[in-house]
């Protein structure tokens, strides 16, 4: 791909952006891969099959033409690479990375380039390196898959809203409008889980954006639903493998 002035065109693009607390950027599609990297922020975004939590340091991969709304629970400084599909014919599903301090160096320094910058020169070595960067970049935990339901995606999203909620299964069938035996097998079939389980896995998505904002454990068990510290700790433990207090943020 070349531009106007017959140099190759840029293969990886930068913005940055500024929300408010309460933006909403309702559902679309972009025809680049989107890198979502948020400076400063919480984001939560949600696909049609998975909502995501993206606290700071973390990224979120976009495939071309994934459809996506995003939501800033406070204020977000926002840094997006805009990435050629055409790099990547087999491109991998969305997903939260993990954003080292080296990595967030190159971001912000590929987003500083502007659009005109030569690919075939020093800039265009930097985004090679970027990209490397990213594709070596473990996953981070931040995903839940959302159901296709619309009555059990109502559930969903009132749960993502208050993880700290907790009605039993008998409450949000109700609010289902289903009766509890059809609601418990729709919600396995369409999550892959149980209910209990996918709560759980909400909540600790929760817990660890509350850790990167820098909240106390003790106050994060209570805010996102458990009955004392040491029972957070101990569902921390169980699924990362370590405790909440050890827990690896840049």
């Amino acid at each position: 791909m070349t531009g106007p002035d017959g140099r190759a065109a840029p293969p990886v693009r930068g913005l940055t952006d500024e929300y408010g607390a309460g933006f909403v950027d309702p559902m679309h599609a972009h025809d680049w891969i989107q890198v979502l990297y948020a400076c400063s922020g919480v984001m939560s975004v949600e696909t049609p099959s998975t909502s995501f939590v993206v606290p700071p340091q973390r990224a979120l991969w976009l495939p071309a033409g994934q459809r996506h709304q995003v939501s800033c629970r406070g204020p977000v400084s926002l840094r997006t690479l805009y990435v050629d599909p055409a790099l990547y014919p087999d491109p991998p599903p969305c997903r939260v990375i993990e954003v080292s301090d080296f990595l967030k160096a190159l971001i912000l320094k590929v987003v500083s380039f502007g659009a005109d910058y030569g690919a075939d020169g020093h800039a265009g070595r930097i985004v090679a390196v970027l990209l490397d960067e990213i594709a070596a970049m473990p996953l981070a935990p931040y995903g839940a898959v959302m159901p296709a339901d619309a009555r059990l995606l109502r559930v969903c999203r009132a749960i993502l809203a208050q993880p700290a909620d907790d009605r039993d299964v008998d409450d949000w069938a109700r609010v289902a409008g289903m009766g509890r035996r059809t609601f418990t097998r729709a919600f396995k079939r369409e999550t892959g889980m149980g209910l209990a389980v996918w709560r759980q896995q909400v909540r600790l998505m929760e817990a660890l954006s509350l850790m990167a904002a820098g909240r106390s454990v003790t106050t994060i068990a209570f805010d996102v639903g458990y009955d004392s510290p040491s029972a957070f700790t101990a569902m921390f433990r169980r699924a990362y493998g370590v405790p909440p207090s050890l827990y690896a943020l840049p």
